[in-house]
């Protein structure tokens, strides 16, 4: 195992408080740099009373150690071993804006990383048809929170206001964000505007791959 190697485990354990503690000192007498962690309560199959904890690590010589240490917790149930989330959904294009342009900037995404996910990368691609300027602007800021995020599409016909102080937000976390031709303020602000919806989600799937040749940093400020 290398040391840039990322692994993935899931823990089921009792719902209580210090689990967490326990757990992150056993990772912790291993070396193991947590990249990511999630938990929450299982609400379903009689397991209320139980929690699913993830992490994604690196740093680690012998992962089975890792297993059999966490095993030993008396608040642990069962450890399992899994590929990460990077190996298997990949990098993420998130779409968000009208239903209808969101539709079509997901129809050029889709196309485009089935042609690329053939080749061996794993990118997927996630849409949510939101209106609003406060709802917005609350779900782009969101995006920094989420795991995997490689760019960010805003696809609507009129954006402006608090939104645009969220773009800055994201841009700042290093997610780079194309908008289709609009009305208001939010085309000034991205890294990229495009006007045909179809070609911006291929533009999207492109900039997250890493195979494709384009690259938003050349065109940045550019309209297409």
């Amino acid at each position: 195992m290398t040391d840039s190697e990322i692994y993935a485990i899931s823990i089921l354990s009792e719902n209580t408080q210090g689990v967490l503690r326990d757990v992150s000192k056993v990772m912790a007498s291993h070396g193991a740099n947590i990249v990511l962690a999630q938990a929450s309560v299982l609400p379903l199959c009689g397991d209320e009373g139980r929690s699913f904890i993830y992490f994604e690590f690196e740093n680690v010589d012998d992962l089975k150690a890792i297993s059999d240490d966490l095993e030993k917790l008396k608040t642990i149930y069962n450890v399992t071993t899994y590929q990460p989330l990077s190996k298997i959904f990949g990098k993420r294009v998130i779409i968000m804006g009208g239903g209808a342009q969101v539709a079509q900037v997901a129809l050029g995404a889709v196309n485009e990383a089935d042609r690329h996910n053939i080749r061996g990368e794993r990118i997927s691609v996630d849409t949510i048809p939101l209106v609003g300027e406060k709802d917005l602007a609350t779900t782009i800021e969101a995006v920094c929170r989420l795991p995997r995020v490689s760019v960010l599409v805003l696809a609507g016909s009129l954006m402006g206001g608090s939104i645009t102080d969220s773009i800055e937000i994201v841009k700042a976390a290093g997610i780079p964000v194309i908008s289709l031709k609009m009305a208001g303020s939010v085309p000034s602000h991205v890294d990229l505007v495009v006007t045909d919806p179809i070609q911006a989600g291929v533009f999207a799937v492109m900039q997250a791959s890493n195979l494709a040749v384009f690259d938003i940093n050349r065109v940045r400020g550019r309209e297409f």
